[in-house]
């Protein structure tokens, strides 16, 4: 009845709920309000006891991270796609492959939670509120961007959402500071802190996971290991590749980062720990990137294609998705193939705008660089011809 796919990620139970008895599936037209199914087990260090690997998915959000995952896919083809048109210009990190750990996170936080993270953040900005107009015309460096086109693929920003960030690990400390803002101020919010397993061997990365655990602050760290650094497999830079481990007396959780219930499951798991006020917590996340490091990475020359097609086939976390609801009679094919239709026409209207929209004045250079500024002017490339400096407020397409 299950495809290897189905089976590898975990065989399925279905709800109770409107389905004949004695039938799994039900009829055609017999449909279940929600489904659950049994992840991986998942691996705990310094913990008694982990996420449950029994999770539950209602229809409603079913949809939900379907559509959030596509249009990720989707919206990362078309960056893919303008960067070899020459319109997006410098660096480009797709995350094609890696979707089911952003949506999986997202839908475990709380309005008051925030996330940091390294500059593979296309759809990250996207599920934090920026449209996808916002985020294609940032990569273009255009006007309608939500950095205004200042930022582009490697500094995006929006409420609660810290970036894009362009130094390997650099993030993660900054993540502790917002982590330690909230605890400071008394507000009960926690910061995941993201980075890859090629940032993982960066030495401030363990100076504060020392900090954080020395003062409890509720930051979750977020190693999403999709094999490879910068060219370089993990096996082959570093000694311990159980990055959830690696805390030392931070607890950790192993998940699998290509389903994304269980990602949702453990990033629950982890808020919750937090907001008890027992200090930092790791995941690991172990998924898998499509495309190079960057664009100028072609992703072969370390790895074969045979290995990329395989995990496409076996392992896709949105077609193993897709598979799991259509088989627990949660959604129908119809309704899926709707929501397709409607991100492709979406994403491509977002793309043919953001190639004709301006880019901004020069004047503008040097606005929201800061809050409240003391000085009216901004020292240029020549100290004689200074830029002034404007207010334009928060970024205009954040919904």
């Amino acid at each position: 009845m299950f495809s290897r796919t189905a089976r590898a990620l975990g065989d399925t139970v279905f709800s109770k709920s409107k389905r004949k008895p004695g039938s799994l599936l039900g009829s055609a037209n017999s449909y279940a309000s929600e489904a659950t199914f049994e992840t991986k087990p998942y691996k705990l260090h310094k913990l008694e006891n982990g996420p449950s690997t029994s999770v539950t998915v209602t229809k409603e959000d079913a949809l939900k991270f379907f559509r959030q995952m596509q249009t990720i896919r989707r919206l990362e083809t078309s960056a893919g796609n303008l960067y070899k048109e020459k319109i997006i210009r410098g660096f480009c990190h797709l995350y094609s492959g890696q979707e089911a750990c952003a949506v999986g996170m997202r839908a475990a936080m709380r309005p008051q939670d925030s996330i940091i993270s390294a500059y593979r953040v296309h759809g990250w900005t996207y599920l934090m509120g920026v449209p996808v107009l916002g985020v294609l015309a940032e990569l273009t460096g255009r006007k309608s961007g939500c950095a205004r086109g200042k930022g582009g693929s490697m500094h995006m920003y929006t409420k609660n959402f810290y970036g894009g960030n362009g130094i390997v690990g650099a993030q993660v400390p900054l993540g502790v500071g917002v982590a330690f803002a909230a605890k400071y101020q008394g507000i009960d919010a926690v910061c995941f802190a993201l980075y890859g397993d090629g940032a993982a061997n960066q030495g401030q990365i363990f100076e504060v996971y020392n900090m954080a655990k020395l003062w409890n602050i509720p930051c979750i760290f977020v190693c999403e290991n999709n094999g490879y650094g910068m060219g370089t497999s993990a096996e082959r830079a570093s000694a311990s590749t159980n990055y959830y481990t690696r805390g030392d007396y931070v607890p950790g959780i192993w998940v699998d980062g290509m389903d994304v219930l269980a990602v949702r499951e453990a990033a629950k798991f982890a808020v919750a720990h937090c907001s008890e006020g027992k200090g930092p917590m790791v995941l690991e996340t172990v998924t898998y990137r499509y495309s190079g490091h960057s664009m100028s990475d072609p992703g072969t020359s370390y790895r074969t294609r045979d290995e990329i097609q395989t995990v496409r086939q076996t392992r896709d976390p949105i077609s193993s998705f897709k598979e799991k609801i259509l088989s627990a009679n949660l959604v129908t094919a119809d309704e899926l193939k709707s929501i397709e239709n409607e991100i492709k026409k979406e994403v491509d209207e977002a793309t043919g705008l953001a190639k004709k929209d301006q880019e901004i004045p020069m004047d503008e250079l040097a606005a929201d660089v800061c809050v409240q500024f003391l000085e009216p002017e901004v020292r240029n490339i020549l100290p004689w011809s200074p830029v002034k400096h404007k207010r334009l407020g928060p970024a205009v397409n954040a919904k």
